[in-house]
């Protein structure tokens, strides 16, 4: 006779992925040449039960950034090694698992950017974001905060921003998704991770009067398209059409034109990619053709401003674009919701 834990296992639908790296990244910052701080995983098998944990500082060789949130100051992570010193340890946790973490593009794009600084590569080819996962199971969470998605599934949040037990948080809440999303036939929202195939360690160019992370008021200091780094990839064409330009109060439909200008809080290429996953089309200038222009300075005097004006391009700023991307409408004859799960600034 089958005990129940045998049963579970040979009912588990045989598409899913075998294990699970649970992974949580504190860094110096949001941008691209922000460095991670301190980070964890928490390895699961393919049931989502816990197999073991893991936990490091990292030395980020630089300021910690902001230290209100994480609570690592420099004298802390001073004897802390280096990410090249921890690389292996992270790789086994790592290696041959879905790398799973709440606004998984966010700690996969800074998990990457550490391993082509080490002129290595991450040994996971899958993410899976847990916000995303929570929307295609259609959670009644009153946002996509952690915070929220661990009290749905009481479980308790003991130290908020600390990798360790962030990780723990979400493993938790995974597993009781995981069995969900099984037992309902919900596919996994999986998506690739592309590693970084080229890197250059010049530092980004200094701006006056602003950080590339954080202030020191506790907000997110304004950061655009500079820095150390660029994936080596060009974006696949998009396979809607243009429906025509944004309506106010309208949601976007897959196959908008969308241009972005001047310094967004969020990494651009993490709101291109968000766009990109929503089923629209990353435009890098403004014409006629251009469904929305997103912009936190409309009335600056870059070309693209000036010529969405001139067209009557709609604008809007990086916020409610974060907003509108939450709920993108499918292209015409696609009776799908397109829904892609970021709503701070994944992944």
């Amino acid at each position: 006779m089958l005990d129940d834990s045998t049963t579970a296992a040979a009912a588990w639908p045989t598409a899913y992925p075998q294990g699970y790296a649970v992974v949580d990244v504190e860094t110096t910052g949001l941008a691209r040449d922000d460095r991670i701080v301190s980070a964890a995983v928490y390895r699961l098998d393919a049931q989502g039960a816990v197999e073991d944990h893991w936990y490091t500082l990292v030395n980020p060789e630089r300021d910690p950034g902001p230290v209100w949130i994480h609570g690592l100051t420099t004298d802390v992570l001073a004897g802390a090694p280096l990410f090249g010193e921890i690389a292996d340890a992270f790789s086994e946790r790592l290696d041959g698992r879905v790398l799973v973490a709440h606004n998984a593009l966010f700690d996969w794009s800074m998990i990457a950017r550490e391993y082509a600084r080490a002129d290595r590569t991450a040994p996971t080819r899958q993410r899976l974001c847990t916000i995303a996962l929570a929307k295609e199971l259609g959670l009644p969470l009153p946002n996509h905060k952690l915070e929220s998605l661990a009290a749905y599934f009481g479980v308790t949040q003991r130290r908020a921003h600390h990798a360790l037990d962030d990780a723990r948080v979400l493993a938790e809440a995974f597993r009781p998704s995981l069995h969900t999303a099984a037992r309902d036939g919900v596919r996994l929202p999986l998506l690739e991770c592309r590693p970084l195939t080229e890197w250059s360690d010049s530092p980004a160019a200094p701006r006056v009067g602003r950080q590339a992370s954080y202030d020191r008021s506790g907000g997110r200091a304004p950061y655009g398209s500079y820095g150390g780094w660029r994936p080596s990839r060009r974006r696949p064409a998009c396979p809607y059409p243009n429906p025509g330009r944004y309506e106010t109060g309208k949601p976007l439909k897959q196959g908008m034109r969308v241009a972005f200008s001047g310094d967004t809080s969020v990494d651009r290429e993490l709101l291109e990619d968000r766009a990109v996953e929503a089923g629209l089309h990353i435009a890098t200038s403004v014409s006629r053709l251009t469904s929305l222009l997103v912009t936190n300075d409309p009335a600056s005097a870059t070309s693209k401003a000036v010529k969405a004006k001139a067209y009557g391009t709609p604008v809007v700023d990086e916020a409610a674009f974060t907003q509108l991307l939450r709920d993108v409408a499918p292209a015409d004859g696609d009776g799908r919701s397109v829904r892609t799960g970021r709503s701070e600034g994944d992944g």
